[in-house]
C-alpha cells in the first residue's frame, strides 16, 4: 500500500485503487495514479494491494483491475468499480466527484469497506 498526499488536511476526495502486485496492468497504471496524486493535492490517493489487505475488503471479490473506490469528504462512496487504466479517465472522474457530479453509490458492501480503507490512508 502506498499513500500520496500533498496536504495533511482532510481531503475533499478519497481515491482508492484496489490492485494486485502481480498484475501487469496495475504496475503500468501506478505511475499515472501517483502523478495524479501530485497534480490533485485536494484529494488523497491510496494504492491498496487487495491480497495484502483482503481482510479489509470483507465480502467484496475484486476480479478486475484497476478497481477504484472514490469517496467524498463525508465518506460517502461516489464511485466503485473497474475502470480503463488511463490517467485521463481517472482525472475526469475525480474532477466530476469534486464538483459534486457523481451520485452516491447505494451499494452497502462498498460503503462497508470504506472505514477500513480509510485507516490505510493514515499509514
Amino acid at each position: 500500500m502506498t499513500s500520496s498526499s500533498a496536504s495533511a488536511t482532510t481531503p475533499a476526495l478519497w481515491v482508492f485503487c484496489l490492485c494486485a502486485e502481480w498484475c501487469g496492468t496495475c504496475r503500468e497504471y501506478q505511475p499515472l495514479f501517483n502523478q495524479l496524486a501530485i497534480d490533485m493535492p485536494q484529494a488523497r490517493f491510496v494504492w491498496v494491494d487487495v491480497e495484502a489487505h483482503d481482510d479489509l475488503l470483507q465480502d467484496l471479490d475484486i476480479e478486475n483491475f484497476p478497481t477504484l473506490l472514490l469517496a467524498d469528504a463525508q465518506h460517502q462512496v461516489r464511485f466503485a468499480g473497474t475502470v480503463l487504466p488511463h490517467g485521463d479517465t481517472l482525472q475526469r472522474m475525480c474532477k466530476a466527484a469534486l464538483a459534486g457530479n457523481l451520485p452516491r453509490v447505494p451499494d452497502a458492501e462498498w460503503q462497508a469497506v470504506l472505514p477500513g480503507l480509510l485507516t490505510l490512508s493514515s499509514n
